[in-house]
């Protein structure tokens, strides 16, 4: 099958595409037919080496964590069946997804939702159970909270904005100029450039930071936290580390993001997404043989929105 790969940590001419074994399955693992891939920036943290300790350094590496697509095999699933539609998330740190077949196990995905398409659906997974978990999970997020996304264009950001609202937040999006009424048309209720105005010193408080892109910190944006505020991130620096110890002796909190798929999270999703509370967003849509290009794209931070590797054709949604 094809798929692809990483031959040695470093820039985008390590990405190649090549042939590699139909994975054989284990216990609880269904064998799927991808039809499309989410890219995420963990996609390219890890090819250039930045993760080395939790990858390996063992190559070729396969690419990817979310995808969507179509049961080739069950494996004795009580569950689901061959031709069953799904979407899903592998954990860990071993990527995947980017290949014509893909060994998932039953935990880590869901029925896809009926209303979108392949390609809608292979971007949801990890950025959507990453902002569930961050805010519910993480920040305790309640109705009536007041929330700030930092980095709400992106394709975190993009569910982060629609999530919270669908939680009972209020919302303030932090973007640049290009991108404010695109938040705003996702349920934005206030929208700041960060271009024009200092961040920390918003004349507004919080309940909820949510750090998308890592470049601040629970002491820089200390001021604008209401008492018992959470700042949440899903950068995993050395100081959010320090910061987390620090929690135990200070009311406001510091917090890290590891996601976890999980098939009640994804369910929540796919219901959200049905019922037309939740929509992807999708920005660009690359065929396999374009990977590098897409990695480009997403490293020049101009996403708005999901980033997809297309592998199958014929991947039209089913009306409800």
């Amino acid at each position: 099958m094809k798929s692809a790969l990483i031959n040695s940590f470093g820039n985008i001419e390590e990405i190649i595409i090549g042939e590699i074994d139909i994975p054989l399955l284990k216990k609880d693992e269904l064998l799927i037919e991808v039809y499309a891939a989410g890219l995420n920036p963990k996609d390219i943290l890890i090819r250039k080496g930045k993760f080395k300790v939790l990858t390996g350094s063992r190559f070729p590496q396969q690419i990817g964590f979310e995808i969507s697509g179509v049961v080739k095999d069950a494996n004795n699933s009580t569950k689901y069946k061959k031709g069953d539609r799904i979407f899903g998330m592998i954990n860990g740190w071993k990527g995947r997804c980017c290949s014509e077949y893909l060994n998932i196990l039953e935990n880590e995905l869901y029925y896809m939702p009926k209303n979108i398409s392949f390609e809608e659906a292979s971007g949801v997974s990890l950025v959507g159970q990453t902002v569930l978990q961050a805010l519910r999970d993480r920040a305790n997020m309640q109705r009536g909270y007041k929330v700030c996304i930092n980095g709400a264009s992106g394709g975190v950001g993009t569910l982060a904005i629609q999530i919270a609202k669908d939680l009972g937040g209020e919302v303030t999006a932090i973007t640049s100029y290009r991108n404010m009424d695109f938040c705003k048309s996702l349920g934005a209720d206030h929208v700041v450039d960060y271009t024009k105005k200092d961040i920390t010193k918003l004349d507004e408080k919080f309940d909820v930071f949510f750090d998308v892109f890592g470049n601040y910190s629970l002491k820089r944006i200390s001021e604008i936290l209401n008492k018992n505020g959470r700042y949440v991130t899903t950068i995993p620096k050395m100081g959010i580390f320090k910061e987390e110890f620090l929690n135990f002796f200070r009311r406001k909190k510091s917090k890290l993001i590891i996601v976890k798929s999980r098939s009640e999270d994804l369910k929540w999703l796919c219901d959200k997404i049905e019922k037309g509370k939740i929509k992807p967003v999708v920005d660009k849509i690359f065929p396999l043989v374009d990977i590098r290009m897409a990695q480009k794209y997403i490293e020049s931070k101009r996403a708005k929105g999901k980033v997809i590797i297309k592998i199958k054709d014929n991947n039209t949604a089913l009306d409800l």
